[in-house]
């Protein structure tokens, strides 16, 4: 079998590449069974210096990696680079954090010592996604290379291109070879690796359904698991927000990356006495929006990555306006080359509509109206998801009141859009998935926390 990868703005082919029969794959995992014999040896000092050199390399290369991004994702070509730099900045976080997250706890027992130490699993396997076709990967890979663990990475085939060159990069900057791999493989042969006896655990970023696929695969297999599943994240909009900076805000969050972002603000839920000021606020905003040529600089809403992706979004956009949205801007699919689709707003939702039920992964905003501060968090968390969400409010104590107490996620923010932060760990609760990425609780995912004592 053979993948292509197909440029989304044009449609074109880009490039094709034959996927990997199993003795390839069995190849590799050895290799990388064998390589992270030596690795796990390795000193944190050492570790640190390797992530610093990545650093570097994606610095120096930055133009070239986030021209790639954006002919295989479409990807606008500024949101490309403000990738790798953020990619340069997890290296860079963990290279100066990471030892003091894994460094020997002492703990005092009745035995003559007793203490915590923190060792490496060994590979991990990591099925990753197009949207952030770099982000995804080093905010897993940086911590886990320095954890002192070997990797092995199925990217999305749409990525191919890209995780080829990530295992390259990784080898320039000094990575030991077979430490980490990039597989071509299909998902039947994915199932496979995640079964096989030398892969200690298993990541992946994705939709609940594979989830729950590549979770089940896992358990069967008794390999720690670590799921981000995406979601349909609540933005509220209280009646005393500085409604400027919330629509703002909402814009800047759904349209980000052609609206294709797990964290988007896809349910902007408004109290009554401001909805119709806030709508106004949002048409606005969109007037700083251009779709086009990802290519070019000023380009800030580039295509979807797939046609069948456009697609999906038209189907529930229409859905929702045949169960009795409104349609206040957008919704058609443009007649030009490429998969684009235009910055859309629909109003009027109700609870059954799929901008209720389901994520809608591109540029689509829906203007929720709730009666009351208490109704607004009701709608809020009245989800099967629970990623993140955010709240607009000037009562900074009441905002964080809510925030920390009243919804149901992984995290909240408080007059600001969500974004992630190496400094800060990532994940969500219910069908958004489990387990972290990032900060101190992301290095310890893969972690063997191993208690010695001595008597």
């Amino acid at each position: 079998m053979t993948i292509q990868t197909i440029n989304p703005a044009t449609g074109q082919i880009i490039k094709s590449y034959v996927e990997m029969d199993q003795t390839t794959v069995e190849v590799i995992i050895e290799s990388c069974s064998k390589a992270f014999d030596q690795w796990r040896l390795s000193t944190f000092a050492d570790r640190a210096a390797l992530l610093k050199n990545i650093a570097a390399l994606l610095g120096k290369n930055k133009q070239d990696y986030a021209e790639l991004m954006t002919q295989e994702m479409g990807k606008p070509i500024r949101a490309s680079i403000a990738e790798i730099e953020k990619c340069q900045w997890v290296c860079e976080y963990y290279a100066e954090n990471g030892e003091k997250f894994l460094t020997a706890e002492p703990v005092k027992t009745d035995k003559s010592k007793s203490y915590i130490v923190y060792k490496p699993l060994g590979i991990i396997f990591a099925i990753m996604p197009w949207n952030y076709p770099f982000w995804q990967v080093f905010r897993f890979a940086a911590p886990n290379i320095m954890a002192g663990n070997a990797i092995l990475l199925r990217h999305a085939p749409i990525s191919t291109g890209t995780g080829l060159v990530m295992e390259k990069l990784w080898q320039e900057a000094g990575l030991p070879a077979h430490v980490f791999r990039t597989l071509i493989i299909d998902n039947e042969t994915a199932a496979k690796v995640i079964e096989d006896r030398r892969i200690k655990g298993v990541t992946l970023t994705g939709s609940p359904h594979t989830g729950s696929l590549v979770g089940s695969t896992a358990t069967k297999a008794l390999k720690k698991v670590v799921l981000e599943l995406g979601g349909n994240d609540p933005y509220i909009v209280l009646a005393d927000a500085d409604l400027k900076l919330a629509a703002q805000a909402c814009v800047t969050s759904r349209l980000n990356n052609s609206g294709q972002v797990c964290i988007a603000a896809k349910r902007i839920i408004v109290v009554d006495e401001i909805q119709e000021q806030f709508e106004k606020l949002v048409l606005e905003e969109l007037k700083n929006y251009k779709m086009g040529d990802p290519r070019q600089s000023e380009v800030n809403l580039g295509p979807l990555a797939r046609e069948e992706l456009r697609d999906k979004v038209h189907q529930q956009v229409q859905a929702c306006l045949e169960q009795g949205a409104t349609l206040v801007t957008g919704g058609q699919i443009p007649q030009q080359p490429g998969f684009y689709y235009p910055a859309t707003v629909l109003k009027n939702i109700k609870n059954d509509m799929p901008a209720m039920t389901e994520e809608i992964f591109g540029p689509v905003i829906s203007l929720i109206n709730a009666k009351d501060e208490s109704e607004a968090i009701r709608i809020a968390n009245d989800s099967e998801y629970g990623l993140s969400a955010a709240i607009f409010t000037q009562d900074l104590a009441r905002g964080e009141d809510l925030a920390a107490n009243q919804i149901h996620s992984g995290s909240c923010f408080v007059n600001a859009l969500v974004s992630s932060d190496p400094r800060l760990p990532f994940g969500g609760i219910n069908r958004s998935g489990f387990g972290r990425e990032l900060g101190e609780a992301g290095i310890r995912e893969f972690i063997n926390i191993k208690t010695v004592c001595v008597k």
